[in-house]
């Protein structure tokens, strides 16, 4: 059984409390505000982590080698992450000292990563403009930003909110010949220039053997939370020729996926 709370952070509480009433064996969660409803409503059923970020900075866990509670699974990091998504997207274009990142600023692990962005951004001499977002109406004003603003690059980061509303980001960047890099092959799919992140697919796959684990007898406190085994590099050259890019032969070597 399945639960969706149609990006309405406020739903996820009752949602939540729903499953715990309905005495599951275990919760699988996605992202981190589902994630940490699930283990603010239970402290005894076992919440299986499948898509979800940073989830010792959330306090989802004690640490990655002992989780501790009741909460195990998939994470990743978005340290190394936000640092690789910056330097590939400055070989794409070297001369971009000014990179905007719109996120879900009401989501915080979704901050966190915009954090660790800025950071990356330090250390590669590059200006971020940030760009939060807390509902659909806000992406308007954030085109008005980078419209006002121009801009020489664009990173997305991923939750429900910016996923729903991608379509408006990706056809906002096409017409304004912003290259941008998102978090997952989807959005290349849809016509993204890039990505550059864990196969979706995958971390279900392992979180599926984690509730295996745990239906064998396993305790969530022991199970060492995992990063994912691998990260995808996808390239649209549809959109790069559009956007008038040339995309580096090296990098195109090292894509996993390359559209053409």
């Amino acid at each position: 059984m399945g639960r969706w709370a149609e990006d309405k952070q406020d739903r996820l509480p009752g949602l939540a409390a729903e499953l715990v009433g309905l005495r599951v064996d275990v919760i699988v969660t996605t992202g981190g505000p589902a994630s940490g409803a699930a283990k603010r409503a239970t402290s005894s059923i076992p919440i299986v982590l499948a898509q979800v970020g940073d989830a010792d900075g959330l306090g989802l866990i004690e640490s990655l080698a002992r989780p501790g509670g009741n909460v195990t699974g998939v994470t990743d990091q978005s340290v190394e992450l936000s640092a690789k998504r910056l330097e590939i997207l400055t070989e794409v274009v070297p001369k971009a000292t000014r990179i905007a990142v719109l996120w879900n600023a009401d989501d915080r692990g979704m901050t966190l990563r915009y954090r660790q962005v800025e950071k990356a951004a330090q250390m590669l001499h590059v200006t971020v403009q940030p760009l939060g977002v807390r509902e659909p109406d806000d992406f308007d004003m954030a085109f008005s930003a980078m419209t006002a603003n121009p801009l020489y690059a664009l990173i997305m980061v991923t939750d429900a909110l910016t996923l729903l509303n991608r379509k408006r980001v990706i056809d906002y960047a096409l017409v304004h010949r912003i290259p941008a890099m998102y978090e997952a092959s989807l959005f290349v799919q849809d016509g993204g220039l890039m990505a550059y992140g864990a196969n979706q697919d995958d971390n279900f796959r392992r979180a599926a053997i984690y509730v295996d684990r745990i239906f064998k007898g396993a305790s969530p406190s022991t199970l060492p939370v995992e990063r994912p085994a691998r990260y995808y590099l996808t390239i649209n050259l549809k959109t790069a020729k559009a956007l008038g890019l040339t995309i580096p032969p090296s990098l195109l070597q090292r894509a996993d996926q390359v559209i053409e």
